[in-house]
């Protein structure tokens, strides 16, 4: 791992990213907004939740246990970000 802050913007810039998929999908389909609304609170939620595990690790004294715990996390949240790409597919269909 690079760095906390690297890991960081990384996270934001996915959430953002995410948040402006579903932002040009309300734009371009009408009468969905609301399905939309609730990707776009889940990715805020999974955003807020990760940044908040970044802050406070697990097992501070333990280098290896500081690395598992930010491996685990980033795949926590590339799982969550896909899932909530594919919760915006299902709703172009």
């Amino acid at each position: 791992m690079a760095s906390i802050r690297q890991l960081k913007k990384e996270i934001e810039f996915l959430s953002s990213q995410m948040i402006g998929d579903c932002i040009d999908f309300v734009q371009t389909f009408n009468g969905k907004e609301m399905e939309a609304m609730a990707v776009i609170d889940e990715i805020v939620l999974l955003h807020n939740t990760t940044i908040d595990k970044i802050n406070n690790p697990d097992g501070k004294d333990n280098p290896k246990l500081v690395k598992g715990f930010y491996l685990k996390l980033k795949q926590e949240y590339v799982t969550g970000v896909n899932d909530a790409y594919k919760k915006l597919e299902g709703l172009v269909k």
